[in-house]
């Protein structure tokens, strides 16, 4: 079975939203102290959605225009990049409270992983 690029792109955001929810909901309860969603999972599920178009359409530019950064540090400042897509997110979406930068970059840290995990599980079938 083919997909078509428009099948593709919407399959690639319902992955992208399934693992940042899974994340959030994972850093959630790691730093159960600095990130607060009043224990609906509602919250950790819309807030999964915010972060995947942020990571969509935001990260992108904001890769672009770290390069440097990215070049220097061999990579680990993409931590910080993700971290900030988690801080962006929990200002516009209160709900889901983040209580500072370095919560949020601890919680990119930790949706990274799961990215990673999940990618590998599927890569390998």
């Amino acid at each position: 079975m083919t997909r078509t690029k428009s099948h593709s792109f919407w399959y690639r955001l319902a992955l992208r939203w399934i693992v940042c929810a899974l994340g959030l909901w994972i850093a959630a309860g790691i730093f159960h102290n600095s990130i607060s969603y009043g224990g609906n999972l509602t919250v950790i599920v819309v807030a999964g959605l915010i972060l995947a178009l942020i990571n969509a359409i935001l990260k992108p530019l904001l890769v672009l225009a770290s390069v440097p950064f990215i070049l220097l540090t061999l990579g680990l400042f993409l931590i910080v990049i993700n971290g900030v897509t988690v801080y962006i997110m929990s200002k516009l979406y209160t709900p889901f409270h983040v209580s500072s930068f370095f919560t949020a970059i601890g919680a990119g840290l930790v949706i990274g992983l799961v990215n990673y995990l999940v990618t590998a599980i599927l890569e390998e079938r």
